[in-house]
């Protein structure tokens, strides 16, 4: 009795230190924000102690956390929902039952840092409602396949997939959908997703110019530089820090803690891949209010014996595109937040975007945090996501 008594003692404190943790001060509803992230910095470090005593991998604890929020295809009066699979791959559809053979569609992708997450869950089983209902849109969640199970690049093929498979004539025709009004969605590594996605596509002759638009909200956009200011400006969070996504998003690659451990030290690259820094230097791109003080310091070479080769592939990191595989994107939506480690990959990629003329929207939140998009229910939601949903849904309306 006294031991749990200690323990949960112990527990409490940690609590309230996590939330009366500093939060910058320009965040909307900071207590909030305060909350989440201390029930996230428990939830890792709890993660981090069942790994160590060999309970359950780190990345297991966050699993069960997530499948709390999976919800059923429920149905309404405006919205077919149904579970179903494209070929052998799971999707949520979500199908307007107002008769038109003129809908426009959105292909969507959840973030989780490759390793987290379902189209089911209920924040985004929320937005793709909300999207379909407003815009009488046909939307496409998409259950890829997660790391560490399935690694780079499984879950890009099955988003690929899914979404070629959709793009047939006869597919469009099932659902209604008009084939010059199409939109793929991410966030956060769903948007890395996307933007390779849509890469891929553009360089395919018989997709080229399929897909209408882009949407990305806040991605992590390459693997090449783990420490540009954002990273480290906002190493502790809010929500998310550079330790926990790094030790999520590496497994995307391999569970050998070796390139866990380069990669907190920024000294992953492999040699002769010092060629691809000029498209990530944010020196060159970033606006300058967001370089301040920051020295630019490249990522050290050579330093890991094994060999990655995800680490220099732009279908893991589609910021290290050239600039011709750039020219010719579609339009292009980004949301970025302040207070965000990976703000800075959204930011060089609409420079680049820009520079190659590709025609890109920016809303930039100055209060914004990561991850906002998923607090937007009960048990605690954000104002901030809600708003994150209006732009987006206001965007669509708008342009697609």
């Amino acid at each position: 009795m006294g031991y749990k008594t200690l323990c949960f003692g112990f527990s409490c404190v940690l609590f309230a230190y996590s939330v009366y943790s500093p939060v910058p001060e320009n965040i909307e509803e900071p207590w909030k924000v305060r909350f989440i992230d201390a029930v996230i910095k428990m939830t890792s470090l709890v993660a981090t102690l069942f790994e160590n005593i060999g309970l359950m991998n780190y990345e297991e604890v966050f699993l069960t956390v997530a499948a709390l929020q999976f919800t059923e295809p429920v149905s309404d009066e405006n919205i077919t929902v149904v579970d179903t699979n494209f070929s052998d791959i799971p999707v949520r559809l979500y199908l307007p039952k107002r008769k038109s053979e003129q809908r426009p569609a959105i292909i969507f992708i959840h973030g989780g840092a490759f390793v987290l997450g379902s189209c089911k869950m209920s924040a985004y089983d929320d937005l793709n409602r909300l999207t379909a209902n407003k815009l009488g849109a046909v939307i496409v969640g998409i259950d890829y396949r997660l790391a560490p199970q399935y690694q780079f690049p499984a879950a890009l093929e099955d988003c690929v997939f899914v979404t070629k498979f959709f793009l047939q004539d006869k597919v469009l025709a099932k659902y209604g959908v008009d084939p010059s009004r199409i939109c793929i969605m991410g966030d956060s590594s769903g948007g890395t997703l996307v933007a390779a996605v849509i890469q891929l596509l553009q360089n395919d002759p018989d997709f080229k110019d399929r897909i209408k638009a882009q949407a990305l909200i806040y991605p992590g956009l390459q693997a090449l530089d783990t420490s540009l200011p954002s990273h480290r400006k906002y190493e502790h969070g809010p929500i998310v820090s550079r330790e926990m996504i790094i030790k999520l998003a590496s497994l995307y690659v391999t569970e050998d803690k070796t390139l866990l451990r380069a990669l907190l030290r920024n000294e992953h690259m492999p040699p002769g891949s010092r060629d691809l820094f000029k498209f990530v230097n944010w020196s060159d791109f970033l606006p300058e209010k967001y370089k301040k003080n920051y020295v630019y310091r490249e990522p050290v070479l050579g330093k890991l014996n094994a060999t990655y080769p995800a680490l220099v592939d732009n279908r893991m990191s589609p910021l290290i595109a050239n600039d011709s595989q750039l020219q010719g994107l579609p339009l292009t939506y980004v949301i970025t937040c302040e207070h965000d480690l990976v703000r800075d990959d959204s930011l060089i990629y609409i420079t680049r975007l820009r520079n190659v003329g590709v025609q890109v929207t920016h809303d930039h939140l100055e209060e914004g945090v990561h991850g906002a998009l998923s607090f937007t229910g009960a048990p605690v939601f954000l104002h901030l996501g809600l708003r994150i949903r209006d732009k987006y849904i206001s965007w669509l309306e708008e342009n697609l």
